[in-house]
């Protein structure tokens, strides 16, 4: 049986979501998933139907969301549902929603400098199969300064400050720019980079975020059997 995943896309514009949207799904397909593209947020809405999938890949940026939504889809992720994303599309899409924040493990804040800066994206020294055999390479783009949730698993990171502004006199900081993150039984899988679909269509960035995509997913059948009731406590954590 095929294994399914979930992509919806929207928000602003200038990140090109239906792009990013349809290389995900050329990724997947590839892969052998069958995949759902919707470019509304309604799709979240379906509680059951998200605990059904092994992936939800979201593309939306600076957008708001019904709060019933995202519980729905902490919910699916905490019992073995995937999540996987790229730059504002994921770490950017609900600005408004601490439990997005929470479970996706960073937000954007910043990206000094605009589109076009070149850095370096350094692996991280880490025994990950998501980072084994690529190499630090450069890219130019927007270089995301986030706040980053201590909890996550570093995959890779970049300096700062490459362009000078009011963060510099705090002197060189290394700013994730990949990690993975274990939300009750699920898998979160966030990268970046990705401001647009031309900066992740090829080379190590490509290669890094299939790779994440997989990870995520393949956390379903991890999960398989496993009772999430034992990361449950009582009380409202939303």
């Amino acid at each position: 049986m095929a294994r399914k995943a979930l992509i919806t896309w929207g928000g602003w514009e200038g990140h090109e979501p239906e792009k990013v949207a349809q290389l995900f799904r050329g990724m997947l397909e590839a892969e052998g998933f069958e995949v759902a593209v919707h470019d509304t947020l309604a799709c979240l809405e379906d509680a059951e139907a998200l605990r059904g999938l092994d992936l939800i890949v979201p593309v939306w940026t600076m957008s708001e969301i019904a709060k019933e939504s995202v519980q729905n889809v902490s919910e699916a992720v905490a019992r073995g549902t995937g999540l996987a994303g790229v730059h504002g599309g994921m770490c950017d899409a609900f600005r408004g929603n601490t439990l997005w924040q929470f479970m996706t493990g960073g937000n954007w804040v910043a990206h000094p400098g605009g589109d076009g800066v070149r850095y370096r994206v350094n692996i991280a020294n880490s025994t990950s199969p998501l980072v084994a055999g690529i190499a630090d390479f450069e890219v130019e783009s927007e270089q995301y300064y986030l706040h980053v949730d201590p909890a996550v698993e570093v995959l890779a990171t970049t300096r700062f400050p490459v362009v000078t502004w009011y963060h510099s006199p705090n002197g060189p900081v290394d700013m994730p720019v990949a990690w993975t993150k274990r939300w009750g039984l699920g898998r979160v899988y966030y990268n970046a980079l990705g401001h647009q679909a031309n900066v992740i269509d090829h080379g190590p960035a490509q290669e890094m975020i299939r790779r994440g995509l997989l990870w995520a997913a393949d956390g379903k059948q991890a999960a398989a059997g496993a009772d999430v009731a034992r990361f449950q406590a009582p009380g409202n954590h939303t």
